[in-house]
C-alpha cells in the first residue's frame, strides 16, 4: 500500500494483446479484477477465506465506468492502482487506474457489492474498517 493506494506492477504478454500487439480492451478488465483481488490481500483479506468463513461471501461487480485514455503494447509494464474511494452498506466503489510510468492509460469507477445467496448483504465490518483505515 503506498498513500491508501494498493500499486500492481505487471507485464503485457502476448495473449493480452490483439492482432496488432496492443492491449485488448477486455484485458483492461482483467488488469483491474488482479488489482481489486490484491488490495484485499494486501490488507490480510484473501476472498476465498471470506467466502469459506462467512458462509459463501463474495463480491460482485455492480457498476462500471472506464475511460479509455491511451493503449498499452505488448511488453510494456504497467503499474495497477487501486483505492477504495467510497464505503457503503452492501457496496463499496474502488478508483482504479491502469498506467505506463506516469501516463494514465485506463481510469474507472467499480462499484463492487458484497453478496451471499444472490443476495446484497453488508460488507463485514472488519474490512469496512480496514479499508477506512487504509483509504
Amino acid at each position: 500500500m503506498q498513500d491508501g493506494a494498493h500499486i500492481l506492477p505487471l507485464r503485457v504478454y502476448y495473449e493480452d494483446t490483439d492482432f496488432s500487439a496492443r492491449v485488448y480492451h477486455a484485458s483492461y478488465l482483467r488488469f483491474m479484477e488482479r488489482g481489486r483481488t490484491e488490495l484485499l490481500r494486501a490488507v490480510e483479506v484473501a476472498q476465498s477465506d471470506l467466502h469459506a468463513e462467512m458462509n459463501g461471501l463474495a463480491f460482485v461487480v455492480r457498476k462500471m465506468a472506464i475511460d479509455f485514455l491511451g493503449g498499452a503494447v505488448m511488453d510494456d509494464v504497467l503499474t495497477i492502482v487501486t483505492r477504495p474511494k467510497e464505503l457503503r452498506g452492501a457496496s463499496m466503489t474502488l478508483s482504479q487506474e491502469v498506467r505506463r510510468g506516469d501516463e494514465v492509460l485506463v481510469k474507472a469507477d467499480v462499484m463492487v457489492a458484497a453478496v451471499r445467496g444472490g443476495r446484497a448483504v453488508r460488507i463485514p465490518d472488519e474490512l469496512r474498517t480496514t479499508l477506512s483505515v487504509n483509504s
